[in-house]
């Protein structure tokens, strides 16, 4: 039998894509990955939603791999980089997988297949064929709300069985069916939140961590909740979430990553905060309150 993978666990950031004048931005991506290699991150997500990555072309998801890769290799910094696909057509994602095999990549984050609605057996077969296709670590990605299908428990605990199914992002948006799964899941098998608002209450419930967008914000206040509900410490944890628990608000309060990028925009992070269509920049009110937040108020009167 091959050695178990291990799972992933604490905070994951599914990092944005930098972009300047249509192209992708490399100046400002190796800043980012010099910049979250300093903080308590445990991982990762590259080219996923938060990362636009249905918006990237194959040439440009590989130099987005290829440059945070070397980066975090000269920086001698070992984190685990997962890459986000997604897709309807089986075969196709399962291409996508045997294709990226040379690349530095330590594994996947697959979403269900979108719009097209499949049965659970359908999922159930679907995500066993990709397991097949790689030897990597892959995590699940269940959003309902944007697939439009939901992998239900015992489809996800039937594909957790597989030795290389090694978690899920868990967007299910059902409270029920999230703490049903830790209830049942088995102690190799990862739930990791993705619902930013609701981190808090999924580390009480039991989860292992979340792959969170406003996690590009106050990272290491995230990373400090982890570090008191493992300790059990909960009256630590509410009061460092009490600090933090309107980010994801204001971070999605419009469609993202626009907002995020203002954000680190402004923080001098990336060198625009350009997003591609149909996402489109936030509104001037939207970033005055992000200024705001940032304490910049002063300074950007025109905006």
């Amino acid at each position: 039998m091959s050695a178990p993978h291990p799972r992933p666990t604490g905070i994951w950031l599914p990092l944005v894509t930098p972009f300047r004048d249509g192209h992708l931005d490399e100046a400002s991506l190796r800043r980012l990955v010099r910049y979250y290699a300093t903080v308590a991150i445990d991982g990762f997500i590259l080219a996923a939603t938060t990362g636009e990555g249905l918006t990237l072309d194959d040439a440009e998801t590989e130099r987005l791999v290829a440059v945070c890769a070397g980066e975090l290799q000269r920086l001698g910094r070992r984190l685990p980089l997962f890459l986000g696909l997604a897709g309807s057509d089986t075969r196709k994602v399962a291409a996508a997988l045997v294709s990226t095999e040379r690349w530095p990549v330590d594994g996947y984050l697959i979403s269900a297949p979108s719009y097209t609605r499949p049965s659970q057996h359908g999922l159930y077969l679907h995500f066993s064929a990709l397991a097949d296709a790689t030897a990597r670590p892959v995590m699940l990605y269940n959003i309902p709300y944007r697939t439009a299908v939901n992998i239900g428990n015992d489809t996800m605990l039937r594909l957790a069985e597989r030795a290389n199914i090694v978690g899920v992002k868990d967007c299910s948006a059902d409270m029920l069916q999230s703490v049903d799964l830790l209830c049942r899941r088995s102690s190799g098998f990862s739930v990791m939140t993705g619902e930013d608002a609701l981190f808090y209450s999924a580390l009480v419930q039991g989860a292992d961590g979340g792959i969170l967008a406003a996690a590009h914000v106050e990272t290491a206040a995230f990373a400090l909740i982890v570090g008191h509900v493992r300790a059990g410490n909960q009256a630590a944890a509410l009061a460092a979430w009490s600090g933090l628990s309107d980010l994801p608000r204001l971070l999605f309060a419009e469609p993202s990553p626009a907002p995020i990028k203002h954000w680190l925009w402004r923080q001098g992070l990336i060198d625009s905060p350009e997003v591609r269509l149909p996402m489109t920049p936030v509104s001037a009110e939207l970033a005055r309150r992000i200024d705001r937040r940032m304490g910049l108020e002063m300074v950007r009167e025109d905006a």
